[in-house]
């Protein structure tokens, strides 16, 4: 893997893109990818929303439970105040990361604060069986503790010499990219990686002919690299993995591997939701 740097000879060919969306819009979030539709080809990612509160600005998301699979919110902008039922609390800043490995069940909340813009994405991961129904864990790290390459910011996995401290599985990886106007950058996916795509919301990239704004891009299987030219300033991010071999077991609120661990999740959470209400945290 590697980067490139501004330059006007021409990045050899590399992956095609073989599907694309806009999403579906839902207040300030809207949903890119979810188990079915492109989550199912995109597994281990099952899911990846964008929030932005100028679409609407009351945005909360209240305590809600998970179980068997992770979390990763990418803070653009703003401040998000977050707790979750690990013990962890406090203020995310722009910048920051939180990685939720929900396993056997957890429940999380956040809220936007103050008066300014709050934007980011959060993608779900679906977590391999030896995962699914461990000890939920939290991690929230602020913008300088997330190691960078180039324009390239590492959320998740190993990019050139840079790893994450995010404890992901280590066959994913996870990039925040930000590029400037007429910058081009390429990235080669590691060895087995054959799940990439991207999502700009901000911005416009090129990769060949094929022009990318407000939508997340699905490539091909190929161990091809991902060229890319920057047609204005842009920010995007960017996912690659082994893919996932396991069947998605769905719940309304979890994601397993068998239909046994979606009972023990969904029990978990059952169970913690009990413990919730009674202390008058939800209703």
């Amino acid at each position: 893997m590697k980067t490139t740097a501004l330059t006007t000879s021409p990045l050899r060919d590399g992956k095609a893109i073989v599907a694309r969306t806009a999403g579906r819009q839902h207040g300030p979030v809207k949903r890119l990818v979810s188990p079915s539709d492109l989550g199912a080809l995109l597994k281990p990612f099952v899911f990846l929303d964008y929030f932005d509160s100028s679409v609407e600005a009351e945005m909360r998301f209240s305590m809600h439970p998970h179980s068997g699979l992770a979390t990763t919110t990418v803070l653009l902008e703003g401040e998000v105040e977050y707790e979750d039922t690990t013990g962890a609390s406090g203020i995310m800043p722009a910048g920051g990361v939180e990685w939720m490995n929900a396993g056997r069940g957890v429940w999380h909340d956040g809220r936007a604060r103050g008066d300014g813009p709050v934007r980011g994405f959060q993608l779900w991961i679906a977590l391999p069986p030896e995962l699914e129904l461990a000890e939920p864990r939290s991690q929230y790290l602020s913008g300088n503790e997330i190691p960078h390459v180039g324009p390239a910011r590492v959320i998740l996995g190993r990019y050139e010499n840079a790893e994450s401290p995010v404890p992901a599985p280590s066959d994913i990886n996870y990039l925040l990219v930000r590029l400037s106007a007429g910058e081009r950058w390429q990235y080669t996916p590691p060895a087995g990686h054959s799940v990439a795509w991207l999502s700009v919301q901000r911005g416009a990239l090129r990769v060949g002919d094929e022009g990318i704004t407000n939508e997340l891009v699905v490539f091909d299987g190929s161990d091809d690299v991902l060229a890319f030219t920057a047609e204005e300033d842009t920010e995007f991010v960017l996912g690659s993995a082994v893919p996932h071999l396991h069947t998605l077991v769905l719940g309304y609120y979890s994601v397993h591997t068998s239909a046994e661990a979606l009972r023990t999740g969904e029990a978990r959470i059952m169970e913690i939701g009990t413990q919730l209400r009674r202390r008058g945290r939800i209703g």
